[in-house]
């Protein structure tokens, strides 16, 4: 379920893997994705599994109109009757509040500062980074008082640059973006690597602290796959700080999580 968990100072990150959820084959069994063709009750279900597994309340986790581009929402809560804005990134102060990014190959971008209290969560797919949704995030975050020397950066599992085939065009026009996702398969064709083209763009803002995931969504059964099953479910990346405890509450209750 979760395949991964990372801790820094009261700012939490976590990756799933496709396990220990409820959803039906092809989407077995951990499907967090509500616009992939599954049964929107076990979506529902799988997300409030995944949640319970992280200590958090399903309700306060804020989810994304992914739609490859470079748009950032800041956030203090659900979004409530408004609906789900179209958006690749999400930043918040709010202790307890989960930002959640979907993928299937794409990159989960996970970023917190945890001395001026500001996370992120970024949707980064070739689209998005070539259009800069990872530099979009790391700016809304200093514009809450983040430090790029204080921020920590972790993406999760994604398709790797040994198996993200693409004609040679499209390489040619990525790398002249960015330079550093200028990748080769291996067997030998064209392709890009999208995990380095972001942690290039991290270094370049100033953020050390970074580490990627070494799994390749393409290669793993664990984890899902849009450029190898098509129809498929979707991982979730998940960052969040401490909740703010009330006098007298018992950490991790929902009274702590308001």
């Amino acid at each position: 379920m979760i395949g991964h968990r990372f801790d820094a100072n009261g700012a939490h990150f976590a990756f799933t893997d496709r396990w220990g959820g409820v959803s039906a084959v092809p989407y077995e069994e951990l499907n967090l994705g509500g616009a992939v063709g599954d049964d929107p009750e076990a979506v529902r279900t799988n997300r409030a599994l995944a949640a319970g597994a992280l200590g958090l309340d399903p309700a306060r986790v804020v989810w994304m109109n992914q739609v490859h581009g470079a748009d950032v929402a800041e956030v203090d809560g659900p979004w409530g009757a408004a609906g789900i804005p179209a958006v690749d990134a999400l930043v918040t102060t709010r202790p307890g509040l989960g930002l959640a990014v979907l993928t299937a190959d794409c990159v989960p971008v996970l970023l917190a500062d945890p001395v001026a209290g500001v996370v992120a969560a970024a949707h980064a797919g070739r689209p998005g980074m070539v259009a800069g949704v990872v530099p979009a995030a790391v700016a809304a975050m200093i514009d809450k008082g983040a430090d790029p020397a204080r921020v920590v950066a972790r993406t999760g599992p994604a398709v790797c640059g040994r198996c993200y085939e693409v004609p040679e065009a499209m390489r040619a026009e990525v790398a002249g973006t960015e330079p550093a996702a200028w990748a080769e398969t291996s067997w030998g064709t064209p392709a890009v690597d999208v995990v380095a083209g972001v942690h290039a763009q991290l270094e370049r803002l100033g953020v050390t602290d970074r580490q990627a995931s070494p799994v390749c969504t393409r290669e793993s059964g664990d984890h899902y796959s849009y450029r190898r099953d098509r129809t498929t479910g979707r991982l979730a990346g998940y960052v969040w700080l401490d909740p703010v405890s009330t006098p007298g509450t018992p950490p991790g209750s929902p009274a702590g999580k308001n």
